[in-house]
């Protein structure tokens, strides 16, 4: 089968092909929106899938756009906050050499002021973005580390980079998540194993469209799925931490050590952005 490998700027890069990264990849979130491109892209440059979802539907899909490209794809209809859904994951991928994982689920599955929050309902926000994810980086990696060779791309969120009303979860995980990359990636490092958290800013995707999320602010930066995937599978040789353009000024800002200032101007902007609160 002819592949069109994806090709990053760095002439050190490597080619995402079934050599490199493959013959398997698994796509955690690879249903819509940017999991979906992830999934397009890699099947064109010639890697089998595995796409885990919680939605059964588009996750059916997807899979059926990316057979269509001559490639085998196996799914799995999963709730990855569930205590039983690592050995699911093992079990659909059981005997499949899996050379690049990317973990794109993790949203927000509950935005509240924590105070008064249902605690189970923040512990599944934990479950999803940091349980879930620490599940299959071990599970693939190791086999990853064994072999010398593989990639592990996590999706991250500007949400990490400083506390925010109503996801305070949220945001606390996603910051969780990047300081893990800095440290996978430098264990990994010495095995051939390429390592990259890619941080994404707002990004038309259905899941922000279904929260309300308004796109037509004024000066707001808004990336596009297919650009984000591209970018990101393009941004594996360069970790541990990449962000998707357009969003380098933000993280830049977000930086910053004057915490104070930071949280309330942002505040500000994130309510300009979302519908009012029914509460």
């Amino acid at each position: 089968m002819t592949t069109n490998p994806i090709n990053a700027d760095s002439n050190n890069a490597k080619q995402i092909n079934a050599e490199n990264y493959g013959p398997w990849a698994v796509i955690a979130g690879g249903s819509e929106g940017v999991g979906a491109s992830f999934a397009h892209q890699l099947a064109d440059a010639g890697l089998n899938l595995v796409l885990l979802a919680r939605k059964t539907g588009p996750l059916e899909e997807t899979a059926a756009a990316v057979r269509a490209k001559g490639v085998e794809v196996r799914t799995l209809s999963v709730d990855l906050t569930e205590v039983d859904a690592p050995k699911r994951v093992a079990e659909v991928t059981e005997g499949l050499e899996v050379g690049l994982l990317v973990f794109n689920a993790g949203a927000n599955t509950y935005g509240h002021e924590f105070v008064s929050g249902d605690l189970e309902k923040f512990s599944r926000v934990i479950d999803l973005n940091i349980t879930a994810q620490l599940a299959l980086v071990q599970l693939f990696g190791a086999p990853m580390k064994e072999r010398r060779r593989g990639g592990i791309l996590l999706v991250g969120s500007l949400a990490g980079l400083l506390g925010s009303a109503q996801i305070s979860i949220y945001a606390a995980a996603k910051s969780f998540g990047r300081i893990f990359a800095e440290g996978l990636w430098l264990e990994m490092r010495d095995y051939d194993v390429d390592v990259v958290e890619f941080v994404l800013g707002v990004t038309r995707t259905p899941a922000m469209a279904r929260a309300g999320l308004n796109f037509d602010i004024p000066g707001m930066h808004v990336s596009e799925p297919d650009d984000v995937a591209r970018q990101a599978l393009a941004a594996l040789t360069h970790g541990p931490i990449q962000v998707a353009e357009g969003n380098e000024k933000a993280v830049e800002i977000r930086s910053g050590s004057d915490r104070r200032k930071l949280v309330l101007g942002a505040h500000e902007a994130s309510k300009r952005m979302l519908p009012p609160s029914s509460e």
